[in-house]
């Protein structure tokens, strides 16, 4: 559990066991910073309550201020999971019970803060669980600012705020996807099908650059769908991906997966090297990409 020390001047509270990276991180101008490591915090989003505040004890770094869950990150521990970890620590929140959407990164190159923006797929009572909070609260997010919050939290709040409705979506045309590497798939198309959602899966958990995706911010994990049809229909779902299986053609069911999500307000991507398909696609609000696009992501 990272404990942040006092602010200069307040009283020293007991700090338990540390971690490296448990220090402070100076700047050439005397600015300080937590977190040997760099530091991050959870953005929990809720549909029916709002956003997940924590309410910092006065003897904090810039106490009696509201923030997001989150502290310093320990050595060789990504940022998604030491958001992650920091929210369980300091509000209870449960494993599984939010579904990334963004990361977002503030470099300062001597330190790095990351905001881990994710949605709540299981609802859940925060629990104050170390000296840090004073209080923990759900803050609708059209009353955010009204909060006296952290400096760091406020500064990035607006940026934040602005892709909340953002929600990407990526439909993957299996078949194609499959057909542009000559690997024998044509043998088994079931278990080309099985290997290739596997991939699907190992991406779907690091995420997707936003350089790739064409968006702001510096990492998406979208909703994954891979449509499969005729023998590879199947397979099962792999997890963080969505196998739709096509009653009939695998074009149509794309067609028509796109159009869904794009109607709903969804930033859609499909995934076909098939020219048609891609203008059909288009025509209904969705980003035509390649098979090479999402090839090169792929972990071998």
């Amino acid at each position: 559990m990272t404990i942040e020390p006092p602010a200069p001047g307040e009283p020293r509270r007991p700090l338990g066991p540390r971690d490296p990276g448990d220090a402070w991180v100076v700047r050439g101008d005397g600015t300080r910073y937590w977190g040997r490591f760099g530091a991050a915090g959870l953005l929990a989003i809720d549909a029916d309550r709002g956003v997940l505040l924590q309410h910092r004890v006065a003897w904090s770094h810039h106490g009696d201020t509201w923030a997001l869950p989150g502290g310093a990150r320990h050595e060789g521990e990504s940022a998604c999971d030491g958001a992650l970890r920091e929210a369980a620590e300091e509000a209870g929140v449960p494993a599984g019970a939010v579904r990334p959407r963004l990361l977002s990164v503030l470099d300062l190159e001597v330190w790095t803060y990351a905001t881990l923006v994710a949605d709540v797929v299981a609802p859940f009572e925060p629990v104050i669980s170390d000296p840090e909070s004073r209080e923990l609260a759900w803050v609708p997010v059209d009353a955010v600012e009204s909060y006296l919050l952290h400096p760091g939290f406020a500064a990035s709040w607006p940026a934040l705020r602005s892709l909340l409705a953002v929600r990407p979506a990526v439909v993957v045309d299996v078949a194609n996807v499959m057909g542009a590497v000559p690997d024998g798939w044509w043998r088994d198309r079931a278990g080309a099908a099985e290997r290739l959602i596997a991939r699907l899966t190992a991406l779907a958990e690091v995420g997707v650059s936003a350089e790739r995706i064409g968006l702001p911010a510096d990492t998406w994990f979208p909703q994954w769908l891979a449509v499969v049809e005729g023998q590879a229909a199947r397979v099962a779902s792999g997890g963080a991906v969505e196998v739709v299986a096509a009653p009939g053609s695998g074009d149509d069911e794309i067609v028509a997966q796109a159009s869904r999500l794009a109607s709903a307000g969804r930033t859609v991507t499909v995934v076909t090297s098939d020219r048609e398909l891609a203008r059909r696609v288009t025509d209904a609000g969705a980003t035509a990409r390649g098979a090479r696009w999402l090839l090169d992501q792929l972990p071998a």
